[in-house]
């Protein structure tokens, strides 16, 4: 409770107050004495560079606090007076003391935003480079809560000082300047491909490649965008008597056609989904109606193709004494299939079929348009329900006594009405120096196809 010094021992006077538990108050400056007094653990001794160095301590939680962090004590530098020295005792209880505190949180405590003060400054980090590197805790989470504004961030206002536009110019003249592929500009949309589209740069496309010496008296497109004049009656059966002079026989012709004709017919009756050996209950059935002419050769050999691939097939023929040589080849090679052969309209089935095939028109013989068989033919397809598709149709709509959903054309179309219905085009293998000798620049327009859709220009 009492000491007595000499006075000529006393340099300096410091009264410490020493916090105890629960008080965030730590040691003040409020006087000066010659040294420390003996009862608050403090001894007197000169530093070890002669010099000394003050211990200051803020006299209240509410000031600015630097409190170092228990783990990195070992690179603070220790303020003491001069020549005194706070002993390690001392300085253990006093740390101690400092963790209850308010002010001092470790690294794994939650963060309290009421023990921050917005002027803290957080202690640097021992070991690392050039000591610059800040807490984690203090950079997350250092900002003081009583500082977040009520009002809601403007978006808006916040956006429209960004200057899109210049940004993507500067950035695009920076880009043709050194030579780099542009990104492109927000006016500008990048080119987009199909599956089937090539990305790569090539020869301009040339959507006419097919020339006729006549002017045509109309013109398709295909599904790419090729043009496809229509050729003249005239034109076409040179066509095909060249092709046959050069060994493109009538036999090979129908067979072709009759090829081509069946797979766009399985494709109209359902393809796959339907022609399945699964749905053996869903058998489609199509009535096929011929006349005694070339024409109906090729529905003949149609007829053959699908029944070959399981479609029920009723084949209508008028009977005549004397028939075309083609005719009664496809007949025989017919009769070897489970088709069906009728010669009398009431043969015809009376419910609705899946598809009608119309092969009873032909280009020259229009005398036909009168026999009797010819009109109870085209009264039954026509009260029957069933979508029709013509093959090789003439160019008179007079002649068509049949209504077609699809028209099936051959090598080149013709200048067909709107009564043919959507047009089609297939290949029968004529070549290109055969279309040169009659006077038609040909580049083939089907790609990898042998029956393509033309629509009308």
């Amino acid at each position: 409770p009492r000491a007595v010094f000499r006075a000529g021992d006393i340099t300096e006077l410091k009264i410490l107050e020493i916090p105890g538990p629960g008080d965030s108050r730590q040691c003040g400056d409020t006087q000066h004495m010659d040294t420390a007094m003996p009862g608050v653990g403090c001894q007197v001794g000169p530093s070890q560079n002669g010099t000394g160095k003050v211990l200051k301590k803020p006299m209240s939680s509410s000031a600015p606090q630097n409190i170092p962090r228990r783990t990195d004590m070992k690179s603070q530098d220790i303020v003491i007076s001069p020549q005194q020295q706070c002993s390690k005792s001392y300085m253990d209880r006093h740390m101690e003391t400092l963790g209850q505190s308010k002010g001092f949180r470790r690294r794994h405590n939650s963060w309290s935003s009421s023990s921050r003060h917005p002027n803290q400054v957080t202690p640097k980090k021992s070991g690392l480079k050039n000591g610059q590197m800040k807490s984690k805790d203090d950079e997350c989470f250092g900002d003081d809560i009583d500082e977040i504004p009520d009002t809601d961030f403007d978006f808006e206002g916040n956006l429209a000082l960004f200057d899109k536009a210049a940004v993507f110019e500067e950035i695009e003249t920076y880009e043709r300047r050194s030579g780099t592929r542009s990104r492109g500009t927000p006016n500008e949309k990048p080119a987009r491909y199909r599956h089937d589209e090539n990305i790569l740069e090539s020869e301009p496309i040339v959507y006419r490649r097919i020339v006729v010496p006549q002017n045509p008296n109309k013109e398709f497109c295909t599904d790419s965008g090729l043009v496809v004049p229509s050729v003249s009656y005239e034109l076409h059966k040179k066509l095909l008597a060249v092709a046959e002079k050069h060994g493109l026989t009538l036999e090979r012709r129908l067979e072709m056609t009759g090829v081509c004709a069946s797979q766009m017919a399985l494709s109209l009756l359902g393809g796959p989904n339907r022609l399945n050996p699964k749905n053996v209950h869903q058998r489609p059935t199509v009535a096929l109606l011929c006349g005694p002419h070339v024409k109906g050769a090729q529905g003949i050999s149609c007829g053959r193709h699908l029944s070959n691939h399981d479609v029920h097939v009723i084949l209508f023929l008028p009977n005549f004494v004397k028939m075309l040589e083609s005719i009664t080849n496809e007949l025989n090679l017919f009769s070897k299939t489970q088709g069906q052969q009728v010669s009398s309209v009431k043969d015809l089935p009376d419910t609705p079929v899946d598809l009608v095939i119309n092969c009873l028109d032909c280009h020259e013989n229009a005398f036909l348009r009168d026999q009797p068989w010819y009109k109870a033919v085209v009264d039954w397809a026509n009260q029957n329900r069933a979508p029709v598709l013509s093959i090789d149709p003439p160019i008179s709509e007079m002649e068509l006594g049949i209504d077609a959903k699809w028209s099936l054309a051959l090598g080149l179309p013709l200048p067909l009405g709107e009564r043919a219905g959507r047009v089609y085009l297939c290949d029968i293998g004529i070549p290109q120096k055969v279309f040169q000798e009659v006077g038609i620049n040909y580049h083939s327009p089907f790609g990898c196809k042998f029956v393509i859709p033309l629509h009308s220009t």
